[in-house]
């Protein structure tokens, strides 16, 4: 009779809902030690305090977790990302409520643990102010980094209700700090109504591209892509999705909703196809907010799967 503990043990053949609540079911540890080796870590920042709406992003990664499945072959891309790459879940970075500034040292500290490792972060947030420590932990490993930033918003302001740190003035804040490359920074998703003429204006005479929902409807996923990489070019490269890109159909726990948005078909097949073709050094995936109206287990599912097609990407770009 096989003992099925010894069968845990051995193959880690366990449902999803039991045991340690990782990425799916990745090892643990909070050891920079133990980091050495590794392809990729996933870490948790779990934040909301800079939210202009909805509150409930602090829960995103702890959502993220419990919707993610045990490993297997990607159906479509035929590779098990699981198996391919050195993967550990590294744990939740050390908050600190109600103190943005120390939260985001904290941050920025977990994620440069991860590089000094050798590792790529695939940070779980969180608001989307989270993109700033762990865009400029990346940048100080790498230099300058290009940008591609699935979103809603451009989170381009130099303000929110008076506040200039926000989840809606990160990437101002980083293309002006020069951790971002504005000739290299791609915005795709936009719709809604902010924000304005000021931050657009700005956006030109950096050179920033932005891609509109209906460029996307009009064009078509796939070529809105090929022509991110051409304008990405070659160099280290940062992948930023909000989650709120998505049309609310398929995404309703989060933060700042607004229809007409993406499929869940597109980003997936997105967020893959670019992980695949670019020198991924990060990515982060944010404003899951389970407790926000609606199904937020299809939310955070989701999240789960662009975490994953991100995965799949960089087992396939290894590989070739």
């Amino acid at each position: 009779m096989i003992d099925p503990l010894e069968r845990w043990r051995e193959y880690g053949d366990k449902p999803d809902y039991a045991g340690l609540l990782t990425f799916g079911g990745l090892p643990y540890t909070q050891d920079p030690k133990e980091l050495e080796g590794m392809d990729v870590a996933i870490v948790g920042a779990p934040t909301d305090d800079l939210v202009s709406d909805r509150p409930g992003a602090r829960f995103g990664p702890r959502a993220i977790r419990a919707a993610s499945c045990p490993a297997g072959a990607h159906l479509e891309a035929k590779i098990d990302a699981f198996a391919e790459l050195r993967l550990v879940d590294f744990g939740d970075a050390p908050v600190l409520p109600a103190d943005a500034a120390r939260t985001h040292a904290a941050i920025e500290a977990t994620v440069t643990q991860v590089l000094d490792a050798g590792a790529v972060p695939i940070v779980l947030g969180g608001d989307h102010s989270i993109a700033e420590p762990d865009i400029r932990a990346c940048a100080a490993k790498h230099g300058p980094l290009g940008l591609i930033h699935f979103d809603t918003h451009t989170d381009t302001g130099t303000h929110v209700f008076g506040v200039e740190l926000s989840h809606g003035t990160p990437m101002y804040r980083l293309v002006e700090a020069e951790h971002v490359a504005p000739e290299r920074y791609v915005q795709i998703g936009l719709r809604g109504y902010w924000p304005g003429e000021r931050e657009f204006a700005w956006q030109a005479r950096r050179g920033i591209t932005s891609f509109f929902m209906h460029d996307v409807r009009e064009r078509g996923i796939r070529a809105v892509v090929e022509e991110t990489l051409q304008r990405i070019g070659v160099g280290p490269m940062f992948l930023s999705v909000d989650v709120d890109v998505l049309d609310p159909a398929f995404a309703p726990g989060t933060g700042t909703p607004e229809p007409g948005g993406m499929t869940s078909a597109d980003l997936l097949w997105a967020c893959r196809e670019i992980a695949g073709r670019v020198e991924l050094v990060g990515a982060d995936v944010v404003e899951v907010c389970p407790t926000a109206i609606g199904s937020a287990d299809t939310t955070a599912l989701v999240a789960d799967r662009i975490v994953r097609e991100i995965l799949t990407g960089i087992a396939l770009r290894r590989r070739t």
